[in-house]
């Protein structure tokens, strides 16, 4: 269940049906402390959205007229009301559920919608004739049993259902990344949280990278017996021998293929129902993939993006995403990586600059050795409420070692005078890896939330400062905390001793 039509699922689904989300909802929620809040929506759902209890008890109103003459279920005759799902409001649904609990441990029946309006948030236990929940579970020891003992339950080890073997030596394990969510339906519209980890990308140890000699950025085949993927290998010190990761979230959005959950076996735990999607084993194969292409654009909304997202399927290996921060001028950088064995058509191209706005007539830096299959394109506009010239394009095939300096150039914004745009213009089309000012790049996002990178925090660390330093200094971990964990790792490896 989503509530955004642009997720992997809605292509198997026979019917979507719009649904209000957490802000036009009203209700009840429970967290993990046991504590039951009423929640009253912020806005009405919009257009033809309805909540999702509606959704359900309209679908079983309907269906109980059409089962009404059927064995296990008859309805009086003439009757206008449904004698089933008779909820008009939450409330109702609210003290049917209340009743379920009386006499178990999670008793509510002390509960109101009233009492919460009134009182706040309450923890369950909640008995009829109480005044308050009950902070702590089970402190008197006795428990909903029998014999008021806890039952412990001696469960027998079970491996996983895909095992390693000689065709599919490695084990691949799928998980969380630290910004993402889900299957990005909304993260995956916000630039800044592609930033700490900007594509899809399978990591390995530095023993099996040596052993299959591979390099940072080499595109693998990653396969087993259900399907395969294609995408880029990153060295991992967290990973141990024979294991690699590749994150749950990457799917048929961001990458040419369906993503990670794709290889899972289709097997699940048969007391807790919980689907084994976090195990299988697979091989590694380093492919031949010669020809490579970046493009980087700023991106306007997500409609341009759901345009170029269109043409992965045209290369063997694609992935495309967002990049950068959000500014009134657009939601971010546009980045689409792709390789292929060989250069795809020439129409495919055309059609890609035209999307992007680098057609022959746009003012662009450009330079071509047709000879090599080597095609660059940079597009350079004047900023209208600075005048100052900025590159809002880059288009570079068959060579691409200056995608992540320009990539710098893009997200930081326009040049600072006339004589340093000159000096870019003179080395942007040149095969350099790093920027010709000689200058340290930005290296990788540490801090997505206030735009610090590793590089920064490095050097602040070679000159003493420790995680308290770094906070006050370049206040990276003092937003959603999320980076202190890296953050505390950097201080470990690169501190003075």
């Amino acid at each position: 269940q989503d509530a955004f039509n642009n997720t992997d699922t809605c292509r198997y689904a026979d019917v979507l049906l719009p649904a209000s989300t957490w802000g036009e909802k009203e209700g009840t929620v429970t967290n993990s402390e046991r504590r039951i809040t009423r929640v009253n929506s912020a806005v009405p759902p919009p257009a033809e959205a309805r909540h999702d209890w509606a959704i359900a008890v309209d679908f079983a109103q309907r269906l109980e007229k059409r089962l009404a003459n059927s064995r296990t279920l008859s309805l009086s005759k003439g009757a206008k009301n449904s004698q089933l799902f008779p909820y008009t409001s939450t409330e109702q649904i609210f003290n049917e559920h209340r009743e379920t609990t009386r006499g178990r441990d999670l008793d509510i029946t002390g509960l109101s919608y009233s009492l919460l309006n009134e009182k706040g948030a309450q923890q369950w236990p909640f008995k009829a004739g109480d005044t308050s929940g009950k902070t702590r579970l089970y402190a008197d020891g006795i428990f909903q049993k029998a014999d008021g003992k806890a039952q412990f339950i001696n469960a027998t080890y079970k491996g996983t259902a895909d095992r390693t073997d000689a065709r599919h030596p490695l084990h691949l394990l799928t998980g969380r990344l630290r910004d993402q969510w889900h299957g990005m339906s909304r993260t995956g519209n916000v630039a800044q949280l592609f930033n700490h980890a900007e594509e899809p990308v399978i990591y390995i140890s530095a023993d099996d990278m040596m052993r299959r000699n591979l390099n940072d950025g080499d595109i693998v085949k990653v396969s087993n017996k259900r399907g395969s993927l294609v995408l880029p290998a990153q060295t991992s010190n967290e990973m141990q021998p024979a294991q690699t990761f590749i994150a749950m979230h990457w799917g048929s959005q961001f990458m040419h293929g369906l993503g990670v959950n794709a290889l899972m076996p289709p097997v699940f735990d048969k007391t807790s129902k919980q689907p084994e999607l976090k195990h299988t084993a697979i091989k590694i194969e380093k492919l031949a993939l010669p020809w490579h292409m970046t493009v980087m654009h700023t991106c306007k909304n997500l409609s341009q993006l759901a345009q170029v997202r269109a043409l992965m399927a045209q290369f063997t290996y694609a992935s495309c995403g967002l990049f950068g921060r959000e500014s009134e001028q657009s939601i971010g950088l546009l980045i689409l990586r792709a390789a292929h064995a060989a250069p795809p058509e020439t129409n495919l191209i055309n059609q890609l600059d035209s999307m992007m706005g680098m057609t022959d007539d746009a003012p662009c830096l450009n330079y071509t050795d047709a000879k090599r299959g080597i095609s660059k394109r940079i597009l350079v506009e004047h900023n209208v409420s600075t005048g100052k010239p900025a590159v809002t394009g880059v288009r570079l095939m068959g060579e691409t070692l200056a995608a992540d300096w320009l990539k710098e150039v893009m997200s930081t914004g326009q040049f600072a005078d006339e004589a340093h745009y000159r000096e870019f213009s003179r080395w942007a089309l040149a095969p350099l890896s790093a920027p010709p000012t000689g200058q340290k790049g930005r290296g990788k996002i540490i801090c997505s939330c206030l735009d610090v990178s590793q590089n920064e925090i490095i050097e602040n660390i070679g000159l003493g400062a420790d995680l308290i330093t770094l906070q006050n200094k370049l206040k990276c971990g003092t937003e959603c905390g999320s980076c202190v964990p890296e953050l505390k790792r950097l201080v470990s490896t690169h501190g003075q001793l």
